[in-house]
């Protein structure tokens, strides 16, 4: 059973979703680091499937800012995901290195890797033996700390970006029990992502956006976006996660200083019967010397 357990991470997606991953940059790719000129702080709590027994939980925290007149950028990653018996925490570093491609039009080019650890555990109290064996199994909770690396591009203006990233990319092994498979690995995943921001008038903007997933053996899965914003300051948007969900979310940017957003997931597989519903929140700050100045002044930010 406990073979069984660790090999069901290899055909299904180990990396949690988000619904407004088109606001966790961090958590997507590590070439984000020191894209904006202030320190961005953004933490999200996601609770999947609410009205199922040990649904899916995710808490994220993420912060970075740029270094050496912004030619640089460091950033921190903490996590911490929970499915059902089993749980995923862990942190790590991110570092990236920006280029101009063209003053023109403000086009740069961001590299970035991030390097930390994982430990994966399974709560052996919420097991359940299909054939008999080692009881002892039951009372463990069995954990491994493991190393995690990861790399991407990051292509971006004020207006648009593109990218790509490789999160585990060292497929790191997963020895939680003596009879655990050489299977039984962190998986490799790819992530396209991008989006541009296009002018309606004055105080009107449409942002769309889109996030392609793909983890062998699973098929890809595409997540696609589409947000209004309002005077830089509110927004709406709409998206859909092939074969799994659909999204309604909106936000605020306060005084370009704080940023709430909340996400609702309608399930489109056969759990909607069971479940209410998915809930998704993020709460952002950015930090900086003038932020004070900012405070009394209508910001633009790109969010």
């Amino acid at each position: 059973m406990c073979v069984l357990i660790n090999n069901l991470h290899l055909v299904a997606q180990q990396l949690p979703h988000y619904s407004q991953f088109m606001l966790n940059e961090l958590g997507i790719n590590p070439a984000i680091s020191g894209k904006y000129e202030w320190v961005d702080m953004r933490g999200f709590y996601r609770y999947q499937w609410s009205g199922i027994t040990d649904a899916p939980r995710t808490f994220n925290l993420n912060v970075h800012g740029p270094i050496a007149k912004q030619k640089m950028g460091l950033g921190i990653n903490i996590f911490t995901d929970i499915v059902g018996p089993t749980r995923r925490e862990g942190a790590n570093l991110n570092y990236a290195y920006h280029l101009t491609l063209s003053k023109e039009k403000e086009i740069k080019v961001a590299m970035g890797l991030y390097a930390g650890f994982l430990r994966w555990g399974i709560d052996g109290h919420k097991l359940k033996l299909h054939d008999a064996g080692d009881d002892n199994l039951l009372i463990q909770y069995q954990t491994i700390f493991v190393p995690d690396f990861g790399a991407g591009f990051h292509f971006y203006n004020k207006r648009g970006y593109f990218g790509f990233s490789v999160p585990q990319i060292y497929q790191s092994p997963l020895k939680l029990y003596p009879l655990s498979t050489e299977k039984s690995k962190l998986v490799s995943h790819f992530f396209i992502n991008g989006g541009y921001q296009f002018d309606i008038n004055e105080d009107f903007k449409i942002e769309p956006s889109f996030l392609v997933k793909y983890v062998k053996p699973v098929p890809v899965q595409l997540d696609i976006a589409l947000k209004t914003i309002y005077k830089d300051q509110f927004w709406l948007a709409g998206s859909l996660r092939t074969r799994d969900a659909w999204s309604v979310m909106a936000g605020v940017l306060y005084k370009n200083y704080l940023m709430i957003g909340y996400a609702y997931d309608f399930t489109t597989t056969a759990l909607r019967k069971y479940s209410t519903g998915t809930h998704e929140i993020v709460i952002g700050m950015r930090l900086s010397k003038g932020q004070s100045k900012h405070w009394e002044e209508d910001g633009k930010a790109m969010y």
